[in-house]
């Protein structure tokens, strides 16, 4: 797919990149892009810092204006009504965007373009943008997050799901379930830097200090550590081995007290994306420690194909999407089991299966997958052309 004009609805571009962006980087190799970061998938709390400094930064991001991030890639924050249980926000905020579309699409030189939504709230916008094509992409089960209102989040999504021309859906239990309320769904597993990540293999990758200064073995994992990581586990892990350190990479929105007394487990804070091949370099292991529950069971961890392009031993709860690697995977479906990855990875790896592990990804870059979904795009398109 090139040539085309497309903006999406999606995240807040500074935040820790996820399939949102690397999707998007991809089609803007060819393709204009405009970013609309995130209209709100739920009310901001005033007594929240987080949420506080959230607003400010989409103050400040707002006064900026359109932004271009890459040759054909424009990131903008629309400003409306952070309500989006609210009929009259609701409202509002569709007329908001569709002047502030027009806008920006004259500034850009868009005239005909396709509507993207990583979002699954987007039901009442859609349809009146002026877009000739709408695609979902779906990237979780979104009514699971214990922050959302999920049946409200449910209803608008499956309203979406009716609206768009195709959804794309990151796991076989997303699949399964958005195809009932639209039969052109479409599974679109994530991708993978490789070139990035197998930077991990390379001698000349330096250890980051504060990784460095860790005794060894050290057991790793990095993401958004929220209430979705079984911090119960890794506790139970700390307190059983000592002689691990476990680094714990990423923005941590839960209580962390627990571990005070835990000396072995060390919470590094958010890093870089660029910097993640460095810290996987010094991990023995990388762990996929999630909860199992309806949110996971529907989860397709980006991380899974980050690490194993680094070379590295996984070790995972028992997710439905995890199993389709267990070659390069141990999946553990209790405490007792999880352990017993970690200690089988220690033992068993060697630098060739390093390099195994590694090789078995380089046929799921993002530049694949992304042709994939362009594909499908087009073949829509030319038959509503027809």
């Amino acid at each position: 797919m090139t040539g085309e004009n497309i903006i999406c609805f999606a995240k807040d571009w500074n935040e820790n990149p996820t399939s949102n962006n690397h999707v998007m980087r991809e089609l803007a190799r060819g393709n204009r892009v405009l970013w609309l970061n995130s209209v709100s998938t739920r009310a901001p709390s005033l007594s929240s810092g987080r949420d506080l400094k959230k607003i400010a930064a989409k103050l400040a991001s707002f006064t900026r204006g359109v932004t271009q991030v890459g040759e054909r890639f424009w990131v903008y924050t629309p400003i409306v009504l952070p309500f989006p249980h609210s009929q009259l926000a609701t409202t509002l905020n569709r007329t908001i965007l569709q002047v502030t579309l027009r806008m920006l699409r004259r500034k850009l030189g868009m005239d005909e373009f396709q509507l993207w939504s990583f979002l699954p709230n987007v039901a009442e916008y859609v349809g009146r943008l002026g877009e000739s094509l709408l695609v979902y992409y779906c990237v979780d089960e979104w009514s699971k997050f214990s922050y959302l209102d999920g049946p409200r989040i449910a209803a608008s999504e499956r309203l979406l799901c009716k609206q768009a021309d195709i959804v794309f859906a990151t796991s076989r239990a997303l699949v399964e379930s958005k195809r009932a309320f639209n039969p052109e769904t479409h599974l679109a597993t994530h991708g993978v830097d490789h070139d990035l990540f197998s930077r991990a293999l390379d001698p000349a990758t330096p250890l980051p200090p504060d990784l460095a200064s860790l005794p060894q073995p050290v057991i790793g994992y990095y993401g958004t550590i929220q209430d979705w990581v079984d911090l119960d586990l890794i506790r139970y892990l700390a307190e059983r081995h000592p002689e691990w350190s476990f680094a714990l990479i990423g923005n941590t929105f839960v209580g962390t007290a627990a571990f005070e007394n835990y000396p072995n487990v060390h919470f590094l804070g958010r890093k870089p994306h660029s910097e993640l091949p460095a810290y996987c370099k010094g991990f023995a292991v990388g762990l996929i420690p999630y909860l199992q529950n309806d949110w996971s069971f529907h989860a397709n961890p980006l991380k899974l194909r980050e690490y194993l392009s680094a070379g590295l031993p996984v070790v995972s709860t028992a997710l439905p999407e995890v199993t389709y690697y267990r070659d390069h995977c141990y999946i553990g479906s209790d405490y007792t089991e999880f352990e017993s990855g970690i200690e089988a990875a220690l033992r068993e790896d060697t630098p060739q299966r390093r390099q195994r592990r590694s090789d078995a990804m380089r046929s799921e870059t993002w530049e694949r997958k992304v042709a994939l979904l362009g594909s499908q795009v087009m073949r829509l398109k030319a038959r509503e052309r027809r």
